[in-house]
C-alpha cells in the first residue's frame, strides 16, 4: 500500500460539508478514504466517475418569472396541439402503479 502523504485542500459550502461528512461517517469511512477512492476512479475511468447533468426537476411556479411561466404554458399548449400529451386516465394509472 502506498504511503499517503499528499494533502488536498478544497473550499466547500459548510452545509454540504456537514451533510456529506455525516453520511461518510455513517458508512464507517473517513473523508480521506472517500477522496482517495474518488481520485482512483478518476484515474481508472480517465474522467469523472459519474454523469454531470443539470437538474430536470421543474421549477415551482412560485419561483418562475413571467417569461418562464409563459414559455412553460406555450410549450404545453403546443405539445397538446401536436398530440404529444397523455390521457389523464393513463397518467393516473401510471402514478398508482408507482406507489
Amino acid at each position: 500500500m502506498a504511503v499517503k502523504s499528499a494533502n488536498v485542500t478544497a473550499r466547500v459550502e459548510p452545509e454540504v460539508k456537514s451533510e456529506a461528512e455525516a453520511i461518510i461517517s455513517e458508512l464507517g469511512l473517513s473523508v480521506s478514504t472517500v477522496i482517495n477512492s474518488l481520485y482512483k476512479q478518476i484515474i481508472l475511468r480517465r474522467g469523472i466517475p459519474y454523469t454531470l447533468t443539470l437538474s430536470v426537476e421543474p421549477k415551482p411556479v412560485s419561483e418562475m418569472s413571467k417569461a418562464e411561466y409563459d414559455l412553460m404554458m406555450k410549450t404545453g399548449l403546443e405539445q397538446a396541439k401536436n398530440g404529444e400529451s397523455l390521457d389523464a386516465d393513463e397518467v393516473f394509472d401510471e402514478l398508482l402503479r408507482e406507489i
